[in-house]
């Protein structure tokens, strides 16, 4: 392919919003183009990348025996409305009406289009499993697209579905989708942990996530050098808490004028803060009529896992209690809220942490107000303890690990959903013995657009991009140092057609600008191998570039496809799990 022929509008600054390394780059580099915010137009070179990574995607999913198909981006809401996610879903959906004003969305993910099809198509559980996948663009109205294609309105996905008769087979399907997963990531070429995740939106309660570590991810990874790695939503660890065992002292009252904060309340008390009980009062939505206040309870200054709570609750929506609900239900503003004396209609969770803690401080439900003093069952009741907190660095991990935080970019995710949609939808079928059972349901997805991005973090450097082969738009990038040097430009001609006969992509930079222009945009390209034709073409040597590394070596012409076969098989990510 002549350069001179494709698309590649490079550029010597990065946007003036650009924070991440990939978006600044993949800009720089002529990949991608911003229409919109959040919108993203892909040029060829970052096409071609995206055919890439789809080739993988199909080989790996395809020895795990799914099939692939394709499902409409315009969806009817009723379908969503009757699985409660057209408003739990929140403002992220794109919501619009055709010409005779019926309701539709744009697809986010396609659940409940899948689950609809399986119900009418199959009756039977000899019919089963049935795995499904397709590689779509998806749709969210994101509230702060950043990162370039990182986060977007509009990106590729891969979404798949398994449905079984009983749970068996869907845990066979879901490690079977477990490693395909892992052999992608590991073609790519990818530094990723597989962690513990929360299932969100989405139904069921077991799930895992393919995270990339990236400065720029928006996830915390809480890991060990061992074997545990979980998002922090999800992350537990070893409960260390001894129980004290001081007398309880008489319950008072005292003035804490200004204090908000445990440390200021610490301060006013002359009191550790880990003495202190943090009291914060949630709204937890159960269902469309019924909202409940809850009051959590915390040690010192760890902080609220609200994920947990919302666990814990199975409510439908958990969300901070307003300055007017403190009042309301408890008589005070945030800052002087505390358990005593608190009515049947507040809900109370208590952290493990609080249950060993004797003679504590607390909000006296009256602003300027705590008491002291304060001890579990005497003064105060708790509805139900458990783990509600985030864990800290060091902490010990379930593996007997220390615990050690990271940021991370979501790759994919997968659930097992169980019959949480089919319930919903009706997707039975007969079972061996005739009777209507639930199909079992798991669902499997990968932001196939922003692996792009996930790369580039870990690849790039100051200069510009560094693909891996097994995802580069082209393995080669011949260069003629001069193009109107007939002799330069016979031998670029003549390298390019013996490695493309031997079935490597190479693009040619026929383009009638200076080396510098030349070198600095190849560096930004990031393609894996760069062949120099100059000054030694008249001897027959050009010099062979290893972008990852930087290492140069000369060879003669005759060597060239050798050579670049030695070198791009070393390049090549490791797959002996593919091959597993």
């Amino acid at each position: 392919m002549k350069q001179s022929k494709i698309l590649i509008p490079t550029k010597k600054e990065a946007p003036a919003d650009a924070e991440a390394l990939s978006h600044k780059m993949m800009v720089r580099a002529g990949y991608i183009y911003q229409v919109s915010a959040g919108v993203w137009a892909y040029l060829p070179m970052a096409y071609r990348v995206i055919r890439k990574v789809e080739n993988i995607i199909r080989e790996e999913m395809d020895k795990a025996g799914a099939v692939e198909m394709m499902l409409p981006a315009l969806l009817p809401a009723d379908l969503w409305k009757k699985s409660g996610r057209y408003e739990s879903y929140g403002d992220n959906l794109f919501k619009l009406k055709d010409r005779r004003d019926r309701e539709f969305i744009l697809g986010p993910t396609h659940e409940e289009t899948i689950t609809s099809i399986l119900r009418d198509s199959v009756q039977s559980y000899k019919k089963l499993p049935l795995v499904v996948y397709q590689l779509q663009d998806k749709f969210r109205d994101e509230d702060r697209p950043r990162y370039g294609i990182l986060r977007g309105k509009e990106f590729e996905m891969l979404d798949g579905y398994s449905f079984s008769a009983d749970q068996a087979g869907l845990d066979e399907a879901y490690n079977l989708q477990a490693k395909a997963y892992r052999n992608i990531f590991d073609k790519i070429g990818l530094d990723y942990k597989v962690i513990l995740a929360d299932s969100g939106t989405m139904g069921g309660k077991n799930s895992q996530e393919f995270s990339a570590p990236a400065e720029v991810g928006e996830d915390t990874i809480a890991y060990t050098d061992g074997t545990y790695a979980a998002n922090l939503e999800k992350a537990t660890s070893k409960f260390v808490g001894v129980q004290q065992t001081a007398d309880p002292a008489e319950l008072q009252k005292q003035a804490t004028p200004g204090a908000h904060s445990v440390d200021e309340a610490a301060e006013s008390l002359g009191l550790e803060s880990s003495q202190i009980i943090k009291s914060m009062l949630y709204m937890a939505k159960m269902d469309e009529e019924e909202t409940v206040p809850v009051l959590v309870l915390m040690r010192g200054n760890d902080e609220v896992n609200e994920t947990k709570v919302e666990n814990a609750l199975d409510c439908e929506e958990l969300s901070l209690a307003t300055e007017e609900d403190a009042e309301k239900y408890l008589g005070a503003h945030p800052g002087s809220l505390g358990p005593v004396g608190v009515g049947e209609e507040v809900k109370i969770l208590a952290d493990n942490y609080v249950k060993v803690l004797v003679n504590m401080a607390c909000g006296a439900n009256e602003d300027g107000f705590h008491y002291v003093n304060a001890n579990l069952d005497r003064d105060f009741r708790v509805d139900e303890f458990g783990d509600f907190r985030n864990v800290q660095e060091g902490e010990i991990a379930p593996d007997g690990q220390p615990i050690k935080f990271t940021r991370g970019i979501e790759l994919g995710h997968i659930f097992k959903l169980g019959t949480h949609y089919s319930k919903i939808l009706g997707a039975q079928v007969l079972d061996q013995n005739g009777r209507q059972t639930d199909m079992v349901m798991g669902c499997y997805g990968i932001g196939v657009s922003r692996l792009l991005s996930a790369v580039a973090e870990q690849t790039a450097d100051e200069h510009g991009l560094a693909w891996p082969d097994s995802i580069a738009p082209f393995d080669v990038h011949v260069i003629p140092v001069n193009a109107k040097n007939e002799e330069q430009m016979q031998m670029a001609e003549s390298i390019t057609k013996t490695l493309e006969a031997a079935g490597y992509e190479v693009l040619l930079d026929d383009r009638k600008e200076r080396a510098g222009v030349k070198f600095a945009d190849a560096d930004l390209i990031g393609l894996p191998l760069r062949v120099t034709v100059g000054k030694k073409a008249s001897e027959g040597i050009v010099e062979v570039k290893i972008r990852k590394t930087g290492e140069t070596i000369e060879i003669k012409q005759e060597e060239i496809e050798n050579t670049v076969g030695i070198l791009l098989k070393q390049l090549t990510p490791a797959t002996e799990t593919a091959a597993d």
